[in-house]
């Protein structure tokens, strides 16, 4: 069946930032005196909005965060972007040969999608085609938002290719009608068990991206 979209999750496929998001949440919560695991922290906020993750933090303590902690987080995590922010290896050279139509999804705010892909030089791949959890009703596990991916691109959903990084994520896709795969090359995937996925594609390198989706010897133009 000929793919007619391919869907990239932002955060962790596209760019190497979950580790980043990881360590800044983990940073403001503690100055509030909350202390949390690694493990926790990947399973309440790898795939997962921002507002997802305070709910989360405030449902396990029974404490409420204060009500600049969203701003504050987001502020703090841009900082680092601006200096350590990276493409995930390897992937621009699949761009550069997609033969398929691609766009980007994001649980982010429009705004860190934005300087995201400035600061890394994804724009140009994307432009017009980002599309966020601001603009539907509910975020991932539930399907919407790649659903409205696909109603802008034109794409048929049984005809798309969700790539995604996160349980969350995968299951969106799954709810979609989509096909997904997993990319485990993120660093903040090292050492994680991804044999749940086992079933569906599961890759931790650009080299494994399909093949029948990229042009041989042959690199796109972007503008």
């Amino acid at each position: 069946m000929r793919t007619e979209l391919v869907i990239f999750d932002c955060d962790g496929v596209l760019v190497d930032s979950e580790g980043l998001g990881a360590a800044v949440l983990t940073e403001e919560l503690a100055k509030l005196g909350i202390q949390v695991t690694p493990q926790w922290v990947r399973e309440v906020s790898f795939g997962r909005s921002i507002p997802g993750v305070i709910g989360a933090v405030e449902a396990s303590t029974g404490k409420p965060l204060p009500p600049e902690f969203e701003d504050l987080y987001r502020a703090r995590l841009l900082e680092r972007y601006e200096t350590e922010l990276k493409v995930t290896p390897g992937l621009m050279g699949v761009l550069s040969r997609l033969n398929v139509p691609a766009c980007v999804t994001s649980t982010a705010s429009p705004a860190r999608v934005a300087r995201t892909l400035m600061l890394t030089g994804l724009q140009p791949f994307f432009r017009g085609k980002v599309f966020t959890t601001s603009e539907v009703k509910r975020g991932k596990p539930a399907p919407d938002l790649f659903l409205h991916a696909a109603r802008r691109m034109g794409a048929r959903p049984n005809r798309t290719l969700v790539v995604e990084d996160s349980g969350p994520g995968m299951a969106a896709g799954l709810a979609a009608g989509m096909r997904v795969a997993l990319y485990a090359g993120g660093s903040h995937m090292q050492g994680e068990d991804v044999s749940a996925w086992r079933e569906f594609p599961v890759f931790d390198s650009w080299a494994d991206f399909p093949r029948e989706l990229v042009a041989a010897g042959r690199s796109n133009t972007v503008h």
